[in-house]
């Protein structure tokens, strides 16, 4: 494993496909999935925010990560997505996506109940003493309603399986000073800041976007990568229109990258309580898309 970017750099929190009539889609998922690697994702993040894990079932997510997995083979990294608010719970689904073949496991800070840092700390020792895969920390305060605080970070970051973060906490200069103290690989969770977080030593991002535009998220880290920061910037720039509209909208990112999907054919169905986007919507989804793919 790459201890700098142990599950590569350019990674799609992947959309889980629903039939019409609500059903898990494997046939969709594993069609997507070889879709994006074809296009330059080098890992998949299943069951997480994007991947609606909140409505899926114990049994729906592991079927999905088998299915993932058996259609992409070895060599994309597979990261499940396993948190939860219960770490009992979150322990189970752990030992779950490492018998269905995940390589890494994302563990979200437990929601709702706002735990204390000392209670958060423990949560995540917790499950990463549980299986031998590799954990990504998920800091999403927005959602979860509790911050992993960069001291926690530091902490955490001595645990030989806790290796990454999914950096969604809109800090960069906290992010930026564990980056300097740790050997934790910094995954962007936010595409405006996938650039810039790069460039103070992440490792990559996990990005909603990449759903419906891998070639072009993963062109900026390659621009950047080749010392080409000009046009790192430039590419960058290209892909944020369709990022503000996919992310800041008002919309949750799973309704438009689904909706932009369906209008090439894929992604399926979103569960309640989310709905799909409305027709203004998407016909401003398709026009942003089509000229980052244009451009």
């Amino acid at each position: 494993m790459d201890t700098e970017r142990p599950f590569g750099r350019a990674l799609c929190a992947m959309i889980t496909p629903f039939t019409a009539s609500g059903a898990l889609d494997l046939d969709g998922a594993r069609d997507h999935a070889v879709r994006l690697v074809s296009e330059g994702c080098e890992g998949l993040v299943l069951n997480g925010t994007t991947g609606e894990s909140p409505t899926t079932s114990d049994a729906e997510k592991a079927a999905l990560v088998g299915a993932v997995r058996d259609a992409v083979g070895p060599g994309p990294s597979i990261v499940a997505g396993v948190g939860t608010s219960d770490t009992r719970h979150t322990v189970e689904l752990a030992h779950q996506a490492e018998a269905a073949g995940a390589d890494g496991l994302l563990v979200v800070t437990p929601y709702y109940s706002r735990p204390p840092q000392a209670a958060v700390e423990a949560h995540f020792l917790r499950v990463a003493d549980a299986t031998t895969l590799p954990v990504m920390l998920y800091d999403i305060p927005g959602r979860t309603g509790t911050r992993i605080e960069p001291e926690t970070m530091l902490r955490l970051a001595t645990h030989p399986r806790i290796v990454a973060v999914k950096d969604c906490a809109y800090d960069l200069l906290g992010s930026a000073k564990v980056i300097a103290r740790t050997s934790l690989a910094y995954y962007s969770g936010c595409e405006e800041l996938n650039l810039p977080l790069y460039a103070v030593g992440g490792a990559g991002y996990v990005s909603t976007v990449a759903n419906v535009a891998p070639r072009q998220m993963r062109a900026v880290l390659d621009a950047f990568d080749a010392g080409d920061t000009a046009g790192a910037a430039r590419l960058n720039a290209l892909t944020l229109p369709l990022a503000e509209l996919m992310m800041a909208s008002g919309l949750p990112g799973t309704v438009t990258a689904k909706a932009l999907l369906h209008t090439q054919g894929g992604g399926g169905y979103v569960r309640e309580p989310l709905q799909p986007a409305d027709r203004e919507t998407v016909d401003g989804l398709r026009a942003a898309f089509e000229e980052l793919v244009q451009s």
